[in-house]
Order: C-alpha cells, then sequence, then structure tokens
C-alpha cells in the first residue's frame, strides 16, 4: 500500500507540473525516481515469481523421474 501510496503522490506532483505549475526539478527528478523504482521493483518482484515457478516446476519434473526410475 505504501507503494501505491507513493505513485499517486508522485502523479499528483507530474500532474501540477502539467498544470502551470512548476516544482523544482529536485523534486520532479526524485519523483521520476521513486516511479522507476515502483516499477522496477514490480519487474523484479514478478521475474522471481516466475523462477519460482520455474523451480517448482523442475522440482515436480525431478520427482517425477525419481518415481519413473524406480
Amino acid at each position: 500500500m505504501k507503494k501505491i501510496a507513493v505513485v499517486f503522490a508522485s502523479a499528483g506532483l507530474m500532474a501540477l507540473a502539467a498544470c502551470g505549475e512548476k516544482p523544482a526539478n529536485e523534486t520532479a527528478n526524485a519523483s521520476n525516481a521513486v516511479v522507476e523504482n515502483v516499477v522496477e521493483n514490480a519487474t523484479n518482484a514478478a521475474d522471481n515469481a516466475a523462477n519460482a515457478a520455474d523451480n517448482a516446476a523442475n522440482a515436480a519434473n525431478v520427482a517425477g523421474n525419481a518415481a519413473n526410475a524406480k
């Protein structure tokens, strides 16, 4: 939930910039960095989930192979 709040806060800052309110460059850059970090973290989490699924499938294959070897 904290990440979602940060994304909305960042979006709010960007909306202010679009409406003519110009936040300091440091604020805009920090906002962009937060959004990039959230997206990167989400991508990493998806990759980790995919890797876990692959590992589970591999373990199931190993177990199946061991059962068939008997």
